[in-house]
């Protein structure tokens, strides 16, 4: 795996991606996890690097700097979903699919997996391990009575919510 740091609004970004697409999106360690960086580098020291993983997250890169710069409302990468099956690779694929600006419940998306309403507990779980939060728009997910949670912090969240133009932006944020 090839990755990169990424300077964004919301902090720096550690974004990883293989020879299959976009494996990796981490949110910055100083956010409400203290765990390390993936780099997938360290695992083969002296390996030579993967051009096709390099040009795949060069072009991930790229989409993300578009999104943040305001002129990309749609991510058409290829998304590496290693390690991601069952309920889970259904739930975040039906979120991949959410437009930009617009939101879902934990309830719709329970619904729309086949799960069924009930099982809106076990999507906020999904949503918490999702490793390609932006892209596979997690913050894009709402509670029914409100905000909910979000890996990245919520005044993330409420920042990328107010970017897509869903709520008005904080008095204090610079958008």
């Amino acid at each position: 795996m090839q990755t990169a740091l990424l300077d964004t609004p919301i902090g720096t970004l550690n974004v990883g991606a293989t020879a299959r697409g976009l494996r990796l999106v981490q949110f910055p360690r100083d956010r409400e996890s203290d765990q390390p960086f993936v780099t997938g580098d360290e695992a083969a020291p002296g390996k030579k690097p993967d051009r096709i993983a390099q040009a795949q997250l060069d072009e991930a890169l790229l989409q993300l700097r578009e999104y943040f710069d305001g002129t990309r409302t749609v991510f058409d990468i290829a998304l590496d979903w290693y390690g991601v099956n069952g309920l889970r690779l259904t739930v975040l694929k039906l979120l991949a699919e959410v437009p930009f600006g617009e939101t879902v419940t934990y309830g719709d998306l329970a619904k729309g997996s086949g799960a069924g309403v009930t099982a809106s507990q076990a999507v906020g779980g999904i949503m918490g391990s999702n490793p390609l939060p932006i892209v596979v728009p997690c913050h894009r997910v709402l509670a029914a009575d409100g905000l909910g949670g979000f890996g990245g912090g919520l005044r993330t969240k409420e920042w990328l919510l107010a970017w897509e133009g869903v709520m008005p932006p904080a008095l204090d944020w610079e958008l």
